[in-house]
């Protein structure tokens, strides 16, 4: 823990470092038809760039992570921005297959940072603020969609993609620069961040299943969002654009909210935004044309999504049963597998069910996420008192101060 003056640059930091790398792997879905017809390729050619680079995060969290786990955060973060300012210079230089290679690079350095990340933000501060710590990176990739993307892509409209993405680079070297001068070099084992503050393997691998489950329930569902409001909702194609702002907005909410309880009420944090996805995706099916209703809960989902990262994380960091950073490399690749598993189930879904089947599917999906919340405490208890069998549940939100 270093003192406040030093912190809290040095947590702003992270977070223009967490908004460089979540804009930089979403930006391509803003300019497809302009990446296409530049690079002579498909819009599906240009779609891989966007599922490659996310698929690359999960598969290599945890072996990268391993294999750095011995390199202070400060000058490991410093390195991973390095590579995502060099790599993402290198792939616009090029065609399409250099893009390609070189956002496979930059997802490689993004699977580390997720991983320490916030572990590096929680080890600036006291123990009792880090769910305001954890919040504040997620809060800076939050904005991506919200500020990053949407700036990013009308800059590449007017000057051209390639120039977006530079200027996303110049950001990341901003936040390079800040980390390399304000991050304390310490040992990564060193400070109260460093490992689960109550360890316990029980209930860490049930906050990962939990990930796996709810995630996978949003992206069924999230993936089809557009087409559900023009073609559910009846909306226009301009008013989506206006409702994803919504989506976007009201999740800055919920990250400070997520911060809040995950300092004060753990076990309530966690579950809270669960409940509210699950009844947003059993909603909006049952709103149906109600455009009041339809916007409302958009708005209560862009407000519930981002809570999930921010609290799970929160948790991750008490429970964790051995290093915060692998710990939180294997949190950060199973919700990018749901995310995957999210996309492809609704997919496989969709010509047999309609949109409105594939967001029950979701609902349904994130209501077995919360009744596994809510009956691991009772099943605990009854293992305490010798009753369950070996292997039941652990209470999920229980912090041991």
């Amino acid at each position: 823990m270093i003192e406040a003056r030093r912190g809290v640059p040095a947590l702003l930091a992270l977070m223009v470092a967490a908004f460089s790398y979540l804009t930089v792997e979403i930006l391509p879905v803003g300019l497809l038809p302009d990446i296409a017809a530049d690079l002579d390729v498909s819009l599906s050619q240009v779609g891989l760039l966007v599922s490659g680079y996310g698929l690359t995060v999960a598969v290599f969290s945890v072996p990268l992570t391993h294999l750095v786990s011995g390199i202070p955060r400060r000058h490991l973060i410093t390195g991973l921005l390095a590579i995502f300012v060099v790599s993402t210079v290198i792939s616009v230089l090029g065609g399409y297959w250099l893009l390609l290679g070189g956002r496979v690079v930059t997802a490689l350095s993004q699977a580390v940072f997720w991983s320490i990340a916030a572990p590096a933000a929680a080890a600036l501060f006291p123990p009792q603020a880090r769910g305001r710590a954890v919040a504040a990176v997620f809060g800076g990739s939050s904005l991506a969609p919200v500020l990053g993307v949407p700036a990013a892509t009308w800059l590449g409209q007017q000057a051209g993609w390639r120039t977006a993405f530079l200027t996303v680079a110049g950001l990341a070297l901003v936040a390079m620069a800040g980390v390399a001068v304000l991050l304390p070099t310490t040992a990564p084992r060193d400070g109260h961040a460093a490992a689960g503050a109550a360890p316990d393997a029980r209930a860490f691998w049930l906050l990962i299943i939990v990930t796996g489950i709810t995630i996978t329930g949003v992206f069924t569902a999230y993936t089809y969002l557009t087409p559900f409001l023009t073609d559910i909702g009846g909306f226009s194609a301009s008013t989506v654009s206006a409702l994803l702002l919504v989506f976007g907005v009201t999740g800055l909410g919920g990250v400070a909210l997520a911060g809040y309880l995950a300092d004060r009420h753990p076990r309530l944090a966690v579950r809270l935004p669960v409940a509210l996805l699950a009844l947003t995706l059993l909603g909006l099916p049952l709103a149906g044309a109600h455009p009041a209703a339809v916007i409302g809960l958009v708005g209560l989902w862009g407000f519930a999504l981002p809570q999930v990262p921010t609290t799970f994380q929160s948790q991750m960091l008490v429970v964790a049963p051995g290093s915060t950073d692998l710990a939180s490399a294997t949190l950060s690749g199973v919700y990018n597998l749901g995310i995957a598993g999210g996309a492809l189930l609704g997919g496989l879904l969709l010509p047999h069910t309609g949109l409105r089947g594939v967001y029950l599917t979701g609902g349904a999906v994130l209501i077995a996420a919360f009744l596994v919340l809510a009956v691991s405490p009772a099943l605990a208890r009854r293992r305490e008192r010798g009753e369950a069998p070996a292997g039941g549940l652990p209470p999920l939100g229980r912090i041991r101060r």
